[in-house]
């Protein structure tokens, strides 16, 4: 997996772009101090000194050594558990970090110094390095890290410097002069840099008030340097790097309307970089085409400030001057009339008011031949659209044009070879350090509550800092009261509102995009408020708001290119968090019948959408527990369990979220029904909290409603979700409540589906005898209902417990029986755990050549019928007769499959059982020492869930004395 580390800000792992909680900052020191060493060895109490200094607690080894396995295993996720970490090994008593290349922040900036790729190494910097780890401020190695950056710093700048590129040199050398005020050299570099860039009087200023601090400070005149560098501005002289100074050239005045750049910064070292690429890269070559970029992205994103960050950075690239307009695209009053932009634009370039043309086609004319030849930037801001824009343009490839926009403005993608950088949300951890440098250490204390804040802001830098300010006026109030505050998605826009300029409320500058929209597109917008997951595709946006899914598809790209509405995978579309909330808060105003018509619609979508992929993926159990839910809104092809399974993995949260949404507002019957739906792939894919919060709502629901039917087979639903989780007795309260319900309402169904449950889970529980009771009367029952699914898996399962008592001569018919009722009605999950059992028999009979053709087809079936708690169980009765074939090495590689599949999906039995195997298959592999680990493993696993058959399995292993192995299982 590709790890990368960042010391150099807010410590940070990310594991394929995945991050990776640290744990606590005294984890974090730990990593920081292996880091800050470079690789080289750093002693157990070395360690404990930087981060205990004189007060360690007696037990501060003990908990280093925590804190280095914690470390470990976050870092290294996949490392089999006695394997030697190859990332944080051992070094003599203590530890040191042995990192891919290129993966930690400050190897990498070190790297790139050595190169003489300055500008590369000092963006590896995102803030003051490990911020978040307050005990090690004013660590040696933190200072000492503080001066590296300051010489590639000024190394940088000299180079700039030399390369006549002064204006980024001063950018670098002020940065540097504010952190050390009293440095002559540093203030007199930047005394010379502001000289060369023509800014003598920035020069002077900052000479006069270093001189006043000397005196002030120290009570001392200005050194040789500092003296020298004034010297040189009063004598007109501009100094070159190296060598002798020579007159300086007088400039010609030139245009600089750039906004002042924001304070705080952080992040967008990407986009940065692309900017510079896509504007500056081959400025000198061929190619004489204007350079226009549009720069877009959703409503306080940071496009401007963005804009004017990388404009400013770059400023000496356009000698010839840089031009800035706010046309106001998206302003609620009017915004920039046409002409007045160039007229704007004339006036700056030096052209008298009265020689200004009075038509618009004569100003762009006039406009253009000013600007011929010249190196300059345009930074035009806030377009609405591209007849803002096109006038503007120049007709000469010196210049660069950079537009800001809510639009993508595709006509000037499309007919003038704009480049679009799409400007996204600003990621957690950039989010994270610019709430550092807004409100400080806090941050570093309440670092759950800060990133709790950064979510509800939807990390846009506009709602961040409103957030921010609001932290700060209330004081020393917790983070956490304010997360609180804005859990509440109707009030959160209310809370950011900065009440002094409509430009910094979140509200209304959404409202301004809002307001351009077609009024069937703001329709579709408001709507959007009501759907309650994550993301939306077309048909369920039809679904919404009562259209096609062709209109609806079209409506969400307008949506799309205004950046109201997000693309993600496909044809799917989400709202981030301020979006959705403002949307929500648009369609309250809506009247009562139309948001319960689309609410409906969409609900009814849902519902008849995932009936028709439930019943493509598990044919046999088609209608079986709820009547056909159809819906007349057009839905995606479903026709294949590949389609129908794609689906519901997509619409997961969806339709979770869905049936939480209808079982809270007034809906009770859509949620029961769904979840009813839902339960067969939510189960057999280990989906255990999603089932679990279905469950816990639609049984609210169906009590409110009082359908005691859908009450009874809910709690055998939920029942079955406890059992697989190993959590047994909690599993049978509910399937006792569930027979009683059936018994009284007089539902055999019902009532066969929590007994033949129940007997399932005495089986686990060793409860044998009670187990085959439960088992007859659930079949008996399904028997007479003509349930005949539910009959093919009691017999199955009661084949299973004759099986578990070792009386295979008994468990053979009604396995047998199981196949046939399985492959008359196309059960392939049932008939694949009979197949699985039967395997067994056959193992154990020396039949080993059917024992593996048996467990072959059961694996095939449940391959082909997302059934992954099959293929486990398929899997370890293959690797098992391998192993009575004497080939322990292959059994050993298919019961470990099968173990990762257990584990992957939480169902605990299997995993016990899954151990007891590779325990047998290692002993005859001769490993005794690894056989009793997984022995041991499977013992306290099932004796923690009550497995009493794994349990004995585990013993008898590890007495030892041949084990039995365990046999899978179905539910009714």
């Amino acid at each position: 997996m590709a790890l990368r580390i960042q010391v150099l800000g807010l410590t940070g792992a990310w594991l394929d772009g995945r991050p990776v909680d640290l744990g606590p900052a005294g984890q974090r020191a730990v990593l920081g101090l292996l880091v800050l060493a470079g690789g080289r060895p750093v002693t157990r109490s070395a360690l404990i000194e930087a981060i205990w200094a004189d007060e360690p607690p007696e037990s501060a080894v003990n908990i280093l050594q925590t804190r280095v396995k914690h470390l470990r295993r976050a870092l290294e996720p996949g490392r089999p558990a006695r394997r030697a970490s190859r990332l944080i090994p051992r070094a003599g008593d203590g530890y040191r970090i042995d990192a891919p290349s290129g993966c930690v922040d400050l190897f990498e900036f070190r790297r790139l110094a050595r190169l003489d790729r300055l500008d590369e190494a000092l963006g590896c910097w995102k803030g003051d390095p490990l911020a978040d780890v307050p005990v090690l401020s004013g660590h040696p190695a933190l200072i000492a890290l503080a001066e590296e950056r300051y010489g590639v710093l000024v190394r940088h700048a000299e180079a700039l410097l030399a390369d006549g590129r002064a204006e980024r040199a001063v950018a670098l050398l002020a940065e540097a002069a504010a952190a050390r005020p009293l440095d002559e050299a540093g203030q007199a570099r930047l005394i010379r840099a502001y000289q060369a860039a023509g800014r003598r009087a920035e020069a002077f200023a900052t000479y006069h008030a270093v001189r006043e601090l000397l005196v002030e400070e120290l009570g001392v005149d200005p050194g040789p340097e500092l003296a020298a560098a004034h010297e040189a501005l009063l004598r007109e002289e501009t100094p070159k790097p190296g060598g002798p100074t020579a007159p300086r050239v007088p400039r010609t005045p030139v245009p600089a309307e750039l906004p002042p750049d924001l304070g705080g910064f952080v992040g967008r070292e990407a986009e940065l970089a692309q900017l510079d690429h896509l504007a500056l890269a081959d400025r000198d070559g061929p190619d004489t085409a204007l350079r226009i970029i549009v720069l877009s992205g959703t409503p306080g994103v940071g496009k401007t400030t963005l804009a004017v960050r990388w404009a400013q950075r770059r400023r000496d690239r356009f000698a010839d001057g840089q031009l800035y307009v706010d046309l106001r695209g998206y302003d609620p009053e009017q915004p920039m009339a046409p002409g007045d932009a160039p007229a704007g634009f004339l006036r700056s370039l030096g052209l008298p008011p009265e020689a200004i043309p009075v038509t618009l086609g004569e100003r762009v004319a006039r406009l253009r031949s000013m600007l011929a030849g010249r190196r300059m930037l345009l930074l035009l801001d806030n377009a609405a659209s591209v007849d803002q824009v096109r006038p503007l343009l120049p007709g000469t490839g010196t210049c660069v044009v950079l537009v800001t926009s809510r639009d993508s403005l595709t006509g000037l993608v499309v007919g003038h070879d704009a480049k679009r950088l799409e400007l996204d949300l600003l990621p957690l951890p950039d989010a994270m350090v610019l709430f550092t440098r807004l409100l400080g250490a806090r941050v570093g204390v309440e670092a759950q509550a800060a990133a709790a804040l950064a979510v509800q802001c939807a990390r846009l830098p506009l709602a961040l800092r409103i957030v921010a300010e609001l932290a700060a006026m209330r004081g020393t109030a917790p983070l956490a009261t304010l997360v609180d505050e804005l859990s509440d998605q109707h009030r959160r826009l209310d809370l950011l509102v900065t009440g002094s300029d409509p430009r910094t409320d979140v509200g209304a500058v959404f409202s301004w995009s809002y307001g351009h929209l077609p009024p069937p597109v703001a329709r579709i917008f408001r709507l959007l408020g009501l759907h309650p997951g994550p993301d939306i595709d077309s048909y369920a946006l039809a679904a919404l708001c009562g259209e096609d899914p062709a209109t609806a598809r079209r409506s969400a790209d307008v949506l799309a290119r205004a950046h109201l509405l997000g693309r993600a995978d496909g044809d799917r579309y989400a709202l981030h968090d301020l979006l959705r909330a403002y949307a929500a808060q648009l369609v309250a105003e809506d009247d009562e019948k139309s948001r319960a018509e689309a609410l409906a619609g969409l609900l009814g979508y849902y519902r008849g959408a995932a009936q028709t992929a439930i019943d493509t993926l598990y044919p046999a159990e088609r209608r079986r527990l709820l009547d056909s839910a159809r819906h007349g809104t057009p839905a995606p092809d479903l026709h294949t369990a590949a389609l129908s399974l794609s689906w519901l993995d997509a619409e997961r949260a969806n339709l979770v979220a869905t049936a939480v949404h209808a079982a809270r507002h007034g809906r009770p019957e859509h949620t029961t029904a769904l979840t009813i739906i839902l339960l067969r792939y939510l189960e057999s894919a280990g989906h255990y909290d999603e089932a679990t919060t279905l469950h816990t709502h639609a049984l609210q629901a169906a009590v409110q409603v009082r359908d005691r039917r859908q009450e009874a087979h809910l709690e055998t639903n939920f029942a079955v979700i406890l059992a697989q989780q190993g959590r047994y007795p909690e599993a049978v309260q509910r399937l006792e409540r569930a027979a009683s319900l059936a018994a009284v309402i007089a539902d055999p169904v019902a009532q066969a589906r929590a007994v033949g449950n129940l007997g399932h889970v005495y089986q686990r529980q060793g409860r044998f005898p009670e187990a085959a009771e439960r088992l007859a009367e659930a079949i008996a029952l399904c028997r007479q209902a003509g349930d005949s699914t539910g009959e093919a898996r009691g017999l199955g399962n009661l084949g299973q417990v004759y099986l578990r008592q070792g009386r295979d001569d008994q468990a053979v018919a009604p396995l047998r029986a199981a196949v046939d009722i399985c492959r008359r009605i196309e059960d392939a999950t049932g008939e694949a755990y009979a197949l699985i059992s039967i395997s067994h028999i056959a193992s154990r009979g020396g039949a080993y050549e059917r024992a593996e053709q048996l467990a072959r087809a059961a694996l095939e079936l449940c391959r082909r019928g997302n059934e992954p708690a099959g293929e486990g169980y398929a899997l370890d009765g293959l690797g098992l007769a391998r192993l009575r074939r004497d080939d322990p090495a292959g059994a050993l590689a298919l019961i470990r499959q099968a173990l990762e599949i257990f584990r992957r999906l939480g169902e605990r039995a299997g995993e016990a059982n899954a151990c007891n195997s590779l325990g047998e298959a290692l002993t005859a592999a001769g490993d005794h020492a690894a056989a009793r680990a997984q022995y041991t493993a499977a013992l306290m696993l099932a004796t923690e869930i009550g497995d009493e058959h794994q349990a004995a399995r585990a013993r008898r292993g590890l007495t030892p004395h041949p084990t039995v192995p365990g046999p899978a299982h179905t539910r009714l």
